[in-house]
């Protein structure tokens, strides 16, 4: 296979002009291996260091205002004074007029079932005795279609619709820690 004039390395014997000969493949390095017995024996300074990493990351002007809120049990959102769109969760940058947002405004906490589903398997692929309930609720006060995908509780499967009005249970204030699941799940508004 290839071509008849090329070497074992693909190149051909010969050496073009201007080209020097390829070196020889080196074998060994200059110096001695040192062994373990020397590194017991304290001949060289050996160094154990656990490393230890520390992530962070900045979440952005919007959400991290919106984490904050949430902490203080309050949802908001971002305002577009051009299309009066309003985004949760929020944007600095409205993506359908292409121009920075206008105003923070607070919405409220209770919302519609746009979609739902009853998963009977676990995230390790287990089967589950009581199923998870996650929805995509369309808060109240934010433009159609603005949603947040979160649980669903205190309803059974079976009583799940579309169109459902629910509202958000929150943790206690001690126990919420600026993130999405300091609403607990969103339960059936009762009318």
């Amino acid at each position: 296979m290839g071509r008849p004039d090329a070497g074992r390395d693909g190149r051909s014997d010969e050496v073009l002009e201007g080209e020097e000969e390829m070196s020889q493949k080196i074998t060994s390095y200059p110096g001695h291996e040192i062994t373990s017995d020397e590194l017991k024996e304290g001949k060289y300074l050996d160094v154990y260091y656990k490393f230890v990493p520390r992530y962070s990351w900045a979440a952005g002007v919007a959400i991290s205002r919106f984490l904050d809120e949430l902490k203080n049990g309050r949802i908001v959102a971002r305002k577009c004074n051009r299309c009066e769109r309003i985004l949760v969760p929020p944007r600095m940058y409205c993506e359908q007029c292409y121009r920075p947002t206008d105003e923070w405004v607070q919405i409220k906490d209770t919302g519609t079932v746009n979609t739902f589903s009853i998963s009977h398997v676990g995230t390790d692929a287990r089967r589950l005795k009581t199923p998870i309930l996650v929805a995509v609720v369309d808060i109240d006060g934010a433009s159609p279609g603005m949603g947040i995908l979160h649980n669903l509780g205190e309803v059974e499967p079976s009583k799940i619709w579309i169109g459902m009005k629910v509202q958000a249970v929150w943790k206690q204030p001690s126990e919420r820690q600026g993130a999405i699941t300091d609403i607990r799940y969103f339960k059936p508004l009762e009318l």
